[in-house]
This record gives C-alpha cells, structure tokens and sequence, in this order.
C-alpha cells in the first residue's frame, strides 16, 4: 500500500481538495495505485510545476519519483478509479479507469483546480482482464504530443512527468512499463453522463449534472433553464476546440465520447497525428479501417457524439419528454454555425484577413482544393504564405497556385491592414513546427530501445516555439521522405 508522508507532502506544495470525491459513490470506486518495483524519473515538465505550485526542485529529484509512481500518495490525496460509459466507433459500452487512478484535485496559487491522475497505475475494478499498466513509449508519445498541442494554444490535458516501473508489460512483446502523470482541468466524459444516464437513477445525474455546471460553467446556473445553458457551454467549447485541431492538421484518431471532456480539452494521445499532405480523407489509427474518425469527419462526428450528450441531460431540459427532445435538438442545431464561424475565423487569420468578405470561404476552399490536388504539405504551405519560399519553391509557380495567389493579394489589398502587420498575423496564426509523426517515431526509438532521451528532448525544445523561427529548426519543419511506408498509430493499451 503506497505510503503518506506529511512532511514531505508540504514540502511539495500539494493542495488538494477533492470535489469528485464527494459525488454519489457509483461514480467511482475507491483504491490505491499498485506499487512498482523500481521507479525511475525520465521526464519531468518544471514550467507545468511551477503553474500548479509545486516544488519543482524537490519533484524533479529522487524525492518526487515515488509520487509519480504511485508508491507514496500525497498528502490531502483521496485516490479513485472513475467510472463511465462511451461509444466506442458508435457501440456502447460500459468503461471506467482501468489504468489509472485520480489522486484528487489540485489547487493552484491562483485558485485554480486541476485534476491529478496516475495513468498505467495498475488494475481497477474497470479493468476488464486488463494488466492495468502502460508501456514507455505510448506514455512518452502522450508527453510529446499533449505538450505540443499546450504550446499551439489548443485546450489539452498535459503531462507532469513519466516515469518507469522497472517492471515489464506484456503486449505482443515485452515492453518497458512506465507511468504517466496527467493534468487536467477535470476528467468528466460525455461518457461520464452516459453512465449516469444508464443507471436510471435520476438523482445522481442532476447531482453529477450540478457538479460539472458549478466546476466548469458556473454561468450556467443563472440561466432560466441551466442544464440547457450547460448543453450550450460544452457545444461551444468543443466547436472551438475542433476547429483548432483543424487548422494545424491534427488528428484524434479514436473520437468516442469516452474521450470527448466536457472541460473543452483534448484527451487520449494514443493513435492521434499530424496531418503531412493535406488530404480531408486522412487517417492513422489502426483501428478506424472505415475512417470514421478522419480529419474531414472530425466536426461530423463531434456533433454525434454532442448529440449522445445531449441524450443524457433530456430528463433535466423539461418533464415533458417531447418539450425536452426539442430543446435539445433545437440547442444541438447551433454547432453547424458555430464551427464553421469559429474554423472561418481562425482560417482568416492564417491568411492575414483582419476583415471579413462574404467570398473569403470561396478562396479558402480554392486554396485547399489546391492543397489537396497538388498534395501539398498542409503546415509548411500555410507558413510558406508568409515568407519569401513562394519565390524559390517551384511547387507555387504551377498556373493553378498563381491564378489563387493573384485572388489572394487582391483580397488582401481590399483591407486597410499593412504589409507587416499581415505577416505577423500569418506567423502568430501558421506553425512553423509541428510534432511531425516520423520526428516523434525516431525520438520514441531511441528513449525506449536506447535509453537515449536526448533526441526526444531536443525534439520537445523545438516545439515549446511553434510560432517561432529558430535557427536548427528547419530540420523539424521536413514533412517525410516521399517513398517513406504510409504512417500507422496504435492505441498503446
């Protein structure tokens, strides 16, 4: 059983209160994380510390590795595995932590409260004949990319550190077992509602109903109807966060609602990517053989899977069953608008429009046309915009990308907005880099078959500045070799 020490505890500066803890007990089953044999620290994220005030100079040593590992708990720490429903590429299912462990909420300096989970802490009651545990290189690859995602300003859940167990994992081979610590803003799912939802215990859903509105959407509750307003909320958090994902060519990969927060944060990095050709049909999960989770379907879907939310609250819209069905469908019929407003908007920005013009759809749907035509790299075209590359490169003087290019400049000529001030919004609004998929491969191979971790430290160097150019960094920027074999992920379970 993991062990508390109160000294060192408030040396680190934990402050926990644990507000999930206090809902009705279905909601979560109560455990320790399981001890590991021999923990090490191989990443460890200081800047994310500091926001959570913590003691970085204690944690990054010796004294920090048992709390990630799970072997000491902290102090106020009151550790729970939650439970959960979730479609799973539209087939329900009953879920839950089966790898990882809430060991509460944690308040910052600035009152801000962040859930902290041990991920691959060991076999839960939702761990369905799992090991419970993780390998290295899928904890590693949530480090990266979760990190990157932080740096591109999308709302993600983080990384505060990884360790290993010193223990192996067994898969289709024997792998490395590690841990991951994950920051969140909280952990409640569609699925969480889902589950909620299926017990049929009414009050327990107004109470995790209440619960979610009083921690993230306070707003709501002074709504003639709240739980309608916090509908609205989580429609326009996820529009927004989608539309992000958009406009820097990532790709979830596995968009269940057991992976859809109702914070707005993206969460579960494992068969996630970074688009190279832009191609609306792109996929990288093994798993998803009909592309259901592709990049052009990524709106389709969050509009499903809201839809399944808003089943779940209906009992709370009204009494009526059909006075509540309207109310949903007509709040659910607001996500089309409020996607499309927001991806417009941000496109607009990655072309240097400070106005608005009823045909800038047209040109952006024209330039991508032409992206995807031309097979042309999505985050290095939209960068090159900004910069003196249309010059050099011979890709931008084929007559289909100059007659686009003369609509362009016209456009831009109809604001009043300079020349500089353009470029500047292009390169605040176009990564110059991205976790390129082959740079995060060759960075897992050397941590987790060389024990080298300098390569994926140089890597996370790099796009702590996505927004920057920086000398080195051009190496960073180089989509793969074009006979490279096509890019596949895999969950990591």
């Amino acid at each position: 059983m993991p062990n508390r020490c109160p000294i060192e505890s408030t040396k680190v500066g934990w402050n926990f209160d644990n507000s999930y803890a206090r809902l009705p007990e279905p909601f979560y089953a109560r455990l320790n994380p399981v001890q590991v044999r021999e923990p090490r620290m191989v990443v460890f994220n200081h800047a994310l510390a500091e926001v959570l005030g913590l003691k970085k100079e204690v944690l990054e040593g010796n004294q920090g590795t048992p709390f990630f590992a799970g072997n000491q708990l902290p102090l106020g720490a009151e550790p729970l595995a939650q439970a959960y429903a979730g479609h799973q590429f539209g087939h329900l299912t009953m879920l839950g932590d089966g790898r990882a462990i809430l060991l509460g909420e944690q308040i910052t300096p600035h009152g801000k409260r962040f859930d902290i989970q041990l991920k691959g802490s060991g076999q839960t009651p939702f761990s369905r004949r799992g090991d419970g545990r993780a390998a290295l290189g899928p904890m590693l690859r949530e480090h990266i990319i979760s990190e990157a995602m932080h740096a591109l300003g999308i709302p993600t859940t983080r990384s505060l550190a990884v360790v290993t167990t010193g223990e192996p994992v067994f898969r289709e081979t024997t792998l490395t077992g590690a841990l991951l610590t994950r920051i969140a803003a909280s952990h409640i799912r569609v699925g969480t509602f889902q589950y909620a939802a299926g017990r049929e215990h009414p009050e327990e859903l107004k109470a995790l109903a209440d619960y979610a509105i009083q921690r993230h959407y306070p707003d709501s509750s002074e709504a003639n109807n709240p739980y309608l307003a916090f509908l609205q909320n989580v429609i326009n958090h996820q529009a927004s966060l989608v539309a992000k994902w958009q406009q820097v060519g990532f790709i979830h990969g596995v968009m269940n609602t057991d992976n859809m927060t109702i914070s707005g944060e993206t969460i579960d990095y494992g068969p996630c990517a970074f688009m190279d050709q832009y191609d609306p049909a792109t996929v990288f999960s093994s798993i998803d053989v009909q592309g259901r989770y592709a990049y052009g379907n990524q709106p389709v879907v969050t509009r499903w899977n809201l839809s399944r939310f808003a089943e779940t609250l209906l009992p709370l819209f009204h009494s009526n069953p059909e006075e509540a069905l309207a109310m949903a469908n007509e709040t659910l019929a607001t996500f089309p608008d409020r996607f499309q407003n927001i991806w417009l908007s941000g496109m607009r920005t990655k072309l240097g429009l400070f106005t608005e013009e009823t045909d800038d759809m047209a040109l952006i749907e024209a330039l991508l046309t032409w992206m995807h035509q031309n097979q042309a790299d999505f985050t290095n075209t939209f960068r090159s915009l900004g910069s003196d590359t249309l010059r050099k490169e011979p890709f931008f003087k084929k007559a289909d990308f100059a007659d686009w290019h003369a609509q362009w400049q016209a456009r831009l000529a109809r604001q009043p907005e300079s020349l500089d001030r353009v470029l500047e919004l292009m390169r605040m609004s176009n990564p110059a880099v991205i976790p390129r998929n082959h740079r995060v491969e060759e960075a897992l191979k050397a941590a987790v078959e060389s024990c080298n971790f300098s390569v994926m430290q140089n890597l996370l160097t790099r796009l702590e500045t996505p927004y920057e150019d920086r000398p080195g960094q051009d190496v960073y920027r180089l989509p793969p070799e074009p006979n490279a074999p096509p890019y596949q992920t895999f969950c990591g379970t």
